[in-house]
């Protein structure tokens, strides 16, 4: 089955849709930011996944792998307490504060991975398949500090450059 087009944009909006589901899209004035990138694309197989592929193409004409994996990274960062005019470091009911929201943040965002995920595909019957991959923090740094969530999610094969539909 060829990807469509706007496969992969689709799903970063699904993902983006079940994050901000499940709160850090609040509006409040200290939101920060979430992103939703993609680290990289390859082949995987149905047996295999979520490892690459080595399989060599081309040798019998277009045949797609029967998964594209696509290793997503999920961030979301936040203004973060530092240094105040006058050299200070921030108190320990800023840091904890800070931490705080951060730990909540991390449990956010893998729950709403975790539960909401899998409904984003009707054309699989178990849901969408997919793999959460590690969650790391990121910063304290410039005035920032948040989280990182890897995920690889399996989509079907890719098409032929002639069963693309090319967008302009």
């Amino acid at each position: 089955m060829a990807l469509t087009s706007l496969a992969i944009h689709d799903l970063t909006e699904s993902v983006l849709g079940c994050v901000c589901a499940a709160n850090p899209c609040t509006g409040e004035p200290d939101v920060g930011q979430l992103s939703v990138s993609v680290a990289r694309i390859y082949a995987s197989s149905s047996d295999d996944f979520p490892l690459e592929t080595r399989v060599v193409q081309g040798m019998r004409g277009c045949v797609p792998p029967p998964i594209t994996a696509v290793e997503l990274v999920v961030a979301v960062l936040r203004c973060a307490p530092s240094f105040d005019e006058s050299g200070c470091p921030p108190t320990c009911e800023e840091l904890a504060t800070t931490a705080r929201r951060l730990h909540v943040d991390m449990v956010t965002v893998y729950n709403a991975l975790l539960c909401c995920l899998p409904s984003t595909d009707a054309t699989r019957r178990r849901g969408r398949m997919f793999v959460l991959g590690p969650q790391r923090t990121v910063g304290p740094e410039g005035g920032c500090a948040g989280l990182e969530q890897r995920m690889t999610v399996g989509l079907p094969g890719c098409g032929c450059p002639e069963e693309a539909v090319v967008v302009s």
